[in-house]
């Protein structure tokens, strides 16, 4: 784990914050940019067969390992698990958490075949959301976000302009149907992803909010 003095976003040096204030208000916003830094992400891997390692993580963690493919299980908002494989799972925390996520599981999983790595420093997370948000990754992204389809609560790994990600939709507003999504990209290629998506939201408008 990185100090915490030492930790800087990838995308750090673009200056988002300026960003928000000379934005001003979102309410015009067809599409609406974030980035969510530091966010804890452990890979876990395990038995999804093995009822005693589902339930030492459910205990570790108070979240249910997802076995369905291409879903998210717990709250976007906190501690949530995202399925990557039969036997592998990115477990997300609050920025700050991972430790003392990374320590609990450890324990849960002491006696077992399985493993936990911590990964946190290697993606960051941005956030898209608005009424063109959809529209705009379906431009550079080949999955189906149909919302009979990919709706909240689910999640793949694909490529977004060429770009290997992970795309984890968290909700959809109730009455417009808007929807939010989250996307893990490597360090190394977060300021091309940011500025791809800029760009493929500016016949629509684009605005920068807070995390």
């Amino acid at each position: 784990m990185v100090d915490p003095y030492l930790r800087q976003s990838p995308l750090a040096h673009l200056h988002l914050d300026a960003r928000v204030a000379s934005d001003g208000g979102l309410t015009d916003a067809a599409v609406i940019l974030a980035e969510l830094p530091h966010r804890g992400q452990l890979l876990l891997r395990g038995d999804t067969g093995n009822p005693t390692f589902r339930d030492a993580v459910e205990k570790a963690i108070k979240t249910g390992l997802p076995t369905t493919a291409g879903t998210v299980s717990g709250s976007s908002k906190g501690t949530h698990i995202i399925w990557q494989g039969p036997d592998e799972w990115l477990v997300v925390t609050k920025p700050g958490a991972e430790e003392k996520t990374k320590k609990a599981l450890f324990l849960a999983i002491a006696n077992q075949h399985a493993a936990v790595t911590d990964l946190s420093e290697s993606r960051t997370v941005i956030r898209i959301t608005g009424d063109n948000a959809r529209e705009v990754l379906m431009k550079g992204c080949s999955v189906d976000l149909h919302p009979r389809v990919f709706g909240p609560g689910h999640c793949a790994e694909t490529l977004l302009a060429q770009a290997h990600v992970i795309l984890h939709q968290t909700v959809a507003h109730k009455t417009s149907g808007i929807p939010t999504y989250e996307i893990y990209v490597y360090r190394s290629f977060a300021e091309y992803l940011w500025t791809w998506l800029e760009d493929a939201g500016r016949e629509f408008g684009v605005k920068v909010a807070t995390a």
